[in-house]
């Protein structure tokens, strides 16, 4: 007796290619395209592409033919503009100006920031949202408004600060050249000591606790609480507002803008961005274009320094 036929199916070869989008993951591809849509054609026009027109201006100079009654001719000057700029003693000035009021005024304004944020978060501390309010509503007038008081409140023969010291035989000029570098980071810290304290307040309030109350009963003081548990905690908000106080600090303008009202011996090219001012008012907008390019430059080079250094020192704690 013969043993039954059994039919073998021969296997499918395998394809190389994957399984087909379906329909539904198609769907939502467009729909998460439509929404990203409108941001990015924003950020194109808002942002990307200010840039790159500033970029483009930063290569091309204006010359001007013979007694300059002619119309200025635009010419290409590939990074000659750059090289200018970098051997320009007054615009490299600037740029230390900056770089030494930041240094002074960063630590000490985010410092006092810190402290008012863990004075509030204390228990003990009555009125807090009288405080809170106080030390916000600096940062809630306009710049403007803010530089155009501190004015008064420095210029000679107005300013109660130099009738007191007068009063006690100190001669004092906040308007004096040695002077214009304290009185600005003054005005700096006043207008945003309270903003950056409330972004490390808020991250305060987001801590647990339970975390200070474990060791409280392990016989940590509340300074011990402040500096072994809560500023840790903080250390992102900490990082996120230096970053935001670099960046501010490289567009200073407002302030030595109004402050100049009031001090004469004030430079107009007391800042990178009053530098960039007056050479568009000279209708140099190629090298204002590369003075906003370096200053951006800077700004970033700093903020991104920043960042990478802190990344170090936390992986290695």
């Amino acid at each position: 007796m013969s043993a039954p036929a059994t039919s073998v199916t021969p296997a499918r070869p395998p394809t190389s290619a994957g399984p087909a989008t379906s329909p539904h993951k198609r769907r939502q591809a467009r729909t998460a395209a439509a929404f990203l849509l409108p941001f990015a054609a924003l950020f194109a026009v808002a942002y990307a592409a200010p840039i790159g027109y500033t970029l483009y201006q930063s290569l091309f100079k204006m010359h001007r033919d013979g007694l300059g009654l002619s119309a200025p001719t635009k010419a290409f000057a590939g990074l000659g503009n750059y090289s200018d700029a970098l051997h320009d003693p007054v615009f490299r000035g600037a740029l230390l100006r900056v770089l030494l009021i930041g240094a002074v005024q960063v630590p000490v304004m985010l410092g006092l920031a810190l402290g008012l944020a863990l004075l509030l978060d204390a228990k003990g501390t009555l009125f807090k949202r009288f405080f809170r309010l106080a030390f916000f509503l600096p940062y809630a007038l306009p710049g403007v408004v803010g530089a155009l008081m501190w004015s008064y409140l420095v210029a000679p023969g107005l300013s109660p600060i130099t009738s007191a010291a007068h009063a006690v035989g100190v001669h004092l000029d906040l308007t004096s050249g040695p002077m214009l570098a304290p009185t600005i980071g003054n005005m700096l810290t006043w207008g945003w000591t309270g903003y950056n304290m409330l972004i490390i307040y808020s991250a305060l309030q987001a801590i647990p606790p339970e975390l200070a109350e474990a060791a409280r009963m392990d016989g940590c003081s509340a300074w011990g609480i402040a500096w072994h548990v809560k500023i840790p905690i903080v250390r992102p908000a900490l990082v996120l507002t230096t970053v935001f106080s670099i960046i501010g600090t490289a567009q200073l303008y407002n302030e030595p803008a109004v402050l100049q009202h009031v001090a004469p011996n004030l430079s107009s090219n007391y800042t990178p961005i009053f530098a960039a001012y007056n050479a568009v008012n000279d209708n140099n907008f190629g090298y204002a274009a590369t003075e906003s390019v370096v200053l951006a430059a800077l700004a970033f080079v700093l903020s991104f320094g920043f960042l990478k250094l802190v990344q170090r020192r936390g992986a290695a704690l």
